[in-house]
């Protein structure tokens, strides 16, 4: 399995949509964020571990929320995403396929240096976009497939009759 961890304010601040979202509401911005990532890692088969700052938040204990395949961490006091995912990457080893998303250039270094690959925020962000594009795409086809019509399962000559006797009402 592949596990993706992307630093959340990172990503959230270089998302178009989410960059408005963010000025109006942080907890929206998440919430968004949450929903996208949830649908695209189910759609790709990947877990997504999305980790955000709360190491300025005096007193905060480390939060772990899970959604299906995807996790939510909010770091404890003292603890930032970046030395959080470092962490996670360097126990995780090169045993896993691991990617980081981040524009934090640091990170990205010590974080390929640990084994795991690097993708900026944008790409990840075009990577996403494509996704859902093929999320709706298969929908669409799916939902096309399933329509069931009831002339489809019936003799025709009986479909007739009773089609007859609906327009006769």
């Amino acid at each position: 399995m592949k596990i993706i961890y992307v630093d959340g304010y990172n990503l959230i601040n270089n998302w178009p949509e989410l960059v408005n979202e963010k000025k109006v509401s942080y907890e929206a911005a998440r919430q968004k964020l949450i929903e996208i990532l949830q649908n695209y890692g189910a759609f790709i088969g990947s877990k997504i571990i999305i980790v955000f700052d709360a190491h300025k938040v005096r007193g905060s204990i480390q939060k772990k929320d899970k959604y299906g395949e995807l996790i939510v961490i909010f770091t404890k006091e003292g603890e930032t995403a970046d030395s959080y995912i470092e962490k996670s990457v360097n126990n995780l080893g090169r045993r896993v396929n691991v990617t980081v998303v981040t524009d934090d250039n640091l990170e990205q270094q010590v974080v390929f240096q640990r084994g795991a690959v690097r993708k900026s925020c944008f790409e990840f962000y075009t990577d996403v976009v494509k996704g859902m594009s093929g999320i709706k795409n298969k929908t669409i086809k799916v939902a096309s497939k399933e329509r069931n019509l009831l002339s489809e399962f019936m003799d025709e000559n009986v479909f007739e009759k009773l089609e007859k006797i609906r327009r006769s009402d």
